[in-house]
C-alpha cells in the first residue's frame, strides 16, 4: 500500500490520535488506507484498503459495494477496478457471509466484474486444527457455487505464487468472474502474543520449528540458479533493516498518530456533524408547482404499451391522488426520490421485493403484460438532467446485502443509498453490519457513511 513505515511504527508505539477527544480509534490493523502508487511499468494505480472489524469476513460485501459505486459513478467500466478479498482458511470455510457474497457475483444489482479471493491457508483457525474446522475437502469449496477456478499454490514457492496471481488477474479481466487463490502455507507463531501453538498442534509445530524461512528458501534457490550470491542476499537484508531502523527513529520523535478517512478525497466536500446540526431540521422543501409536475410524470404509464389491469389501476389512482391533493405513503416516498433525482442526487434502493414493494405499494418498476414483459422505471424518465434511480430486487440475504449497500454508500457521499428489509424481523439477519459498521465506524475509523436501513 506504500504506507510510510514510521506511521506504522507510531501506531505500534500507541501514541494518542491527533483528533478530538471523543475519537476512540481502533487496533492498528483495522484501519483503512488509500494511496496512489506508480508501478514498475510507470502506470498509476489507486489502492484502497477498507477498514474492517474483528468480525470475520464482514468487510467482504463492503468492499464489493464500494467497488460497484466507483464503477457506477466514476469509472463506468468493470475493467478499471479489481476487488480483492483476503480470507483465512478457517473463515472462508466457516463464515456464511462468504457464500452470500459469492452468490452476488453475477447479479445485475451487485456484480463488480469479478473478485480475486486470496486465501492465506495456514491450516489452523484461531487455535483449532483444520480437521475440526470444515467438512469439505478444500477450504475453498464454496467457489464451486459459481464454478470459479481455484488455484492451490505452495506458498513457499515465491515465483509460483507470483505467476498464479498473474493468471488469476488475467482470468478475472477476460471473463469477469471470481477466482480463488489458495496459498498453502503455515502460521509460525501462535494465535496471539501469549499463545503456544503446540497446545493445539504439537506434531505440526514440531515440523514448522525446523522448517526454513521463506526468505531462506528463495535465497538458496536464487544462489543455486546463479542469479545472486549469498553476500548480495545479506546486503539486501541489511539495507532493508537499516531503512526500518531509521524509520523507527523517526517514529520515536512523533507526538501523535494520524488517522485519515480512508476515502478522504471522495468525502472532501462533506463535513462532520456538530451538535448544532441536531437542534433543528434542515430545509428540505420543494416548489409545489414543480412537485406536481414530477408527480404526474412518475404516475403516467407510457402510451402505446399494454399493462395488466391491476397495474393500470394503481397508476390511475395515483394520478387522481395528485388531482385531489391527497397522497398515500407510497406516493410520498416516490415523490421524495423524484425531488432528489431532479436535484441530481443519485438514489439506490435494494432489498427483497423492493421493485414492487413488499406489500405491492411501490411499483418503482412496472412491467407490460405477460406477452411482452418490458420494464419501465418512471423515476428515470423525469428529465434529461436528472440523476439515476437504481432499484434492485436482492438475493434472499440481509447480512450481505446491507454490507454491500453500506459499501456503496461509502462511494456515493452525495447520493441516497437505501437497504430495505422485507419485514422488521429480517433486520436481525443484518445486525452484524449494524453493530460492527453503522453504529461504530465513525468512532473507530473516522469514517462517515450515509446508508439508510429501513424495514416495514
Amino acid at each position: 500500500m506504500g504506507k510510510p513505515q514510521e506511521q506504522v511504527f507510531a501506531e505500534f508505539e500507541g501514541l494518542e490520535y491527533d483528533e478530538e477527544s471523543n475519537f476512540d480509534g481502533d487496533v492498528k490493523y483495522h484501519y483503512g488506507y488509500s494511496n496512489d502508487i506508480t508501478t514498475v511499468n510507470g502506470n498509476d494505480v489507486h489502492l484502497t484498503l477498507c477498514p474492517n472489524p474483528s468480525h470475520l469476513e464482514a468487510v467482504n460485501p463492503v468492499v464489493e459495494g464500494l467497488s460497484r459505486a466507483k464503477i457506477d459513478h466514476y469509472l463506468n467500466s468493470e475493467d478499471k477496478i479489481v476487488p480483492v478479498l483476503v480470507h483465512g482458511d478457517a473463515a472462508v470455510a466457516g463464515q456464511g457471509i462468504v457464500y452470500e457474497v459469492v452468490q452476488m457475483a453475477l447479479l445485475d444489482g451487485y456484480r463488480t466484474g469479478g473478485t480475486i479471493h486470496i486465501v492465506t491457508n495456514n491450516q489452523v483457525g484461531f487455535t483449532t486444527n483444520y480437521l475440526d474446522g470444515r467438512s469439505s475437502t478444500y477450504c475453498t469449496d464454496v467457489a464451486k457455487t459459481t464454478l470459479c477456478p481455484v488455484f492451490h499454490v505452495n506458498a513457499d514457492d515465491v515465483e509460483a505464487v507470483i505467476e498464479t496471481m498473474k493468471i488469476a488477474l488475467e482470468y478475472r479481466m477476460r471473463f469477469h468472474m471470481d477466482v480463488f487463490v489458495d496459498l498453502l502455507g503455515y502460521r509460525k507463531y501462535g494465535h496471539n502474543e501469549g499463545d503456544e501453538p503446540k497446545f493445539t498442534q504439537p506434531t505440526l509445530y514440531k515440523l514448522i520449528a525446523s522448517h526454513p524461512s521463506l526468505r531462506e528458501i528463495y535465497l538458496n534457490q536464487l544462489i543455486a540458479e546463479g542469479v545472486v550470491d549469498e553476500a548480495h542476499g545479506e546486503t539486501v537484508k541489511k539495507s532493508f533493516e537499516n531503512m526500518l531502523d531509521s524509520r523507527l527513529e523517526i517514529a520515536k520523535t512523533m507526538k501523535v498518530a494520524q488517522v485519515k478517512h480512508f476515502l478522504e478525497e471522495t468525502w472532501k466536500n462533506i463535513r462532520k456533524a456538530t451538535a448544532a446540526d441536531f437542534e433543528k431540521s434542515p430545509e428540505t422543501g420543494f416548489d409545489k408547482k414543480k412537485l406536481t409536475i414530477l408527480a404526474k410524470k412518475i404516475s403516467t404509464l407510457p402510451s402505446g404499451e399494454k399493462f395488466i389491469s391491476k397495474t393500470a389501476k394503481v397508476f390511475s389512482d395515483r394520478l387522481k391522488m395528485v388531482e385531489d391533493d391527497k397522497l398515500d405513503w407510497a406516493m410520498g416516498e416516490l415523490l421524495a426520490y423524484a425531488t432528489l433525482l431532479e436535484e441530481r442526487h443519485p438514489v439506490r434502493l435494494s432489498g427483497q421485493d423492493v421493485e414492487r414493494g413488499t406489500f405491492s405499494h411501490r411499483h418503482a418498476v412496472v412491467k407490460t403484460d405477460e406477452d411482452n414483459e418490458k420494464e419501465f422505471i418512471l423515476l428515470n424518465q423525469i428529465s434529461d438532467k436528472q440523476a439515476k434511480f437504481s432499484v434492485f430486487n436482492s438475493l434472499l440475504s440481509e447480512y450481505g446485502v446491507l454490507g454491500f449497500d453500506y459499501g456503496y454508500a461509502f462511494g456515493t457521499p452525495d447520493g441516497l443509498t437505501i437497504w430495505e428489509a422485507q419485514f422488521g424481523d429480517f433486520n436481525n439477519g443484518a445486525q452484524i453490519i449494524i453493530d460492527q459498521f453503522i453504529s461504530a465506524a465513525e468512532d473507530k475509523w473516522r469514517t462517515m457513511n450515509g446508508v439508510v436501513a429501513t424495514w416495514i
